[in-house]
């Protein structure tokens, strides 16, 4: 008798050991509310920094404003109809900038930045100026007005620019080096 029942209990003990393993369920669930507000705070800023700008491009009739498609507005101080190269990926560029809050005051002069030296697509520089330098020829000045996403965005510069600050730069381009020749010298 005790061997049937050590038998049935052994039987019964593999049976219950084949059992596939349950997937552990978390215990509590996000619902994704979190990025949904984020993502309806980021639209109101961004559309409130563009009726921003917008107002000033509608009261500025002195300057005729193009729209990039990427997302800023500038317009040139000075145009150069002869020269031909716009910088590509690789290029080094020099060029002089300033910046400024839509309500102009200055955050950083041109003496503070100082030229700058960049190789277009290979080092660190926030978006709207990387795409905007692009648009550039040799010994052109352009202004360009910046949302804070094409800026410096969420977190700012940590020194004088705040979160989601739109900014005007002003911008210089000095001199355009093509990568093919810098690899020659």
């Amino acid at each position: 008798m005790k061997k049937l029942i050590l038998s049935l209990l052994g039987i019964l003990l593999l049976l219950g050991s084949c059992k596939s393993p349950e997937a552990r369920r978390p215990v509590t669930q996000k619902s994704g509310s979190y990025i949904n507000e984020s993502i309806e705070r980021n639209k109101k800023i961004v559309a409130a920094q563009e009726e921003q700008i917008l107002a000033i491009i509608e009261n500025d009739s002195a300057n005729t404003y193009l729209s990039s498609p990427n997302g800023f507005w500038y317009y040139y101080n000075e145009k150069d109809s002869t020269a031909a190269n716009t910088p590509e990926f690789g290029d080094v560029v020099e060029f002089d900038y300033n910046l400024k809050t839509l309500d102009g005051e200055t955050i950083y002069s041109r003496e503070e930045l100082s030229t700058r030296t960049y190789v277009m697509d290979k080092e660190k520089l926030f978006s709207g100026m990387r795409e905007g330098l692009k648009l550039m020829k040799e010994g052109e000045t352009v202004t360009f007005l910046f949302p804070s996403h094409k800026a410096y965005g969420y977190y700012g510069d940590k020194k004088k620019i705040g979160a989601d600050i739109p900014v005007i730069s002003t911008v210089t381009l000095k001199k355009i080096t093509e990568e093919n020749k810098n690899q020659n010298q």
